[in-house]
């Protein structure tokens, strides 16, 4: 890797012990910036900060269940320990149903925006007083081609999604007087655990990749590169924003 934008800054991401959470924590600390990784499970973090430091990169971690008011102040406390944030990337999000958006029952719907809409809302909130001392404040939401084009099986899933567009477009016009970007990236169809569903089947990877222009699923290092992108001086400029990594999948509001 040899950009290195992020030097002297410390970034915090969410649900990044795997997928394209993991990706995004290991293309910031590659550039550069300190880490600090963070999912539910204590075992799961303490792996990938061993994977994350065999490689050279600067990194700690925490065990955080970011609906979890307490789990969310140990991360900033751990960032206060560090030195400080520059960069919050609110990636965990869950998806406990498959199914069209009015089948979803209550208490599913609670928890998906508690978790996708809610805990981001608060992370960013949160983390505002640590931000605030940064000279190249960002907050980068990770959203989905879902909250552009809502996917069938992904119901509620999808309108949690398309509320994160409209949370970075506002708290961007807060933020931007203070010097405080707010970004979101979208991916398309990324190879993960969280994407199985619609990738474990040949079926389900013909009616995917049918959608797809460049006809692959996407790598959870595209995103990495996406993020880093936005939380340097290079994306210094751009605040408000959606930007989507889909390998051209249509995206219109």
């Amino acid at each position: 890797m040899s950009l290195k934008r992020l030097v002297g800054r410390i970034a915090i991401v969410t649900a990044s012990t795997d997928g394209i959470g993991f990706a995004i924590a290991k293309r910031l600390g590659q550039e550069g910036a300190k880490v600090i990784v963070s999912s539910r499970k204590q075992q799961n973090v303490e792996e990938a900060v061993k994977l994350l430091s065999q490689e050279g990169l600067d990194v700690t971690g925490v065990p955080c269940h970011v609906a979890k008011t307490e789990d969310r102040k140990k991360l900033f406390e751990v960032a206060k320990q560090y030195g400080g944030l520059d960069i919050l990337v609110s990636n965990a999000a869950v998806n406990p149903v498959m199914g069209e958006v009015l089948d979803c029952p209550e208490d599913a719907w609670e928890k998906i925006f508690e978790v996708n809409v809610k805990s981001s809302f608060l992370l960013a909130q949160e983390a505002l007083p640590l931000l605030r001392q940064s000279k190249a404040g960002r907050i980068i939401f990770i959203s989905s081609i879902a909250g552009f084009q809502p996917m069938t099986l992904l119901g509620a899933y999808s309108v949690s999604k398309t509320a994160l567009l409209g949370l970075t477009k506002a708290a961007a016009v807060q933020l931007a007087k203070e010097n405080i970007t707010v970004n979101c990236v979208a991916p398309g169809v990324i190879k993960t655990k969280f994407s199985s569903a619609l990738t474990s089947t040949q079926a389900a990877q013909d009616i995917a990749l049918s959608m797809i222009p460049l006809n692959r699923f996407g790598k959870p290092d595209d995103i990495g590169g996406a993020v880093a992108f936005i939380a340097s001086d290079d994306a210094a400029y751009m605040t408000g924003e959606n930007l989507v990594i889909s390998g051209g999948m249509a995206s219109r509001l």
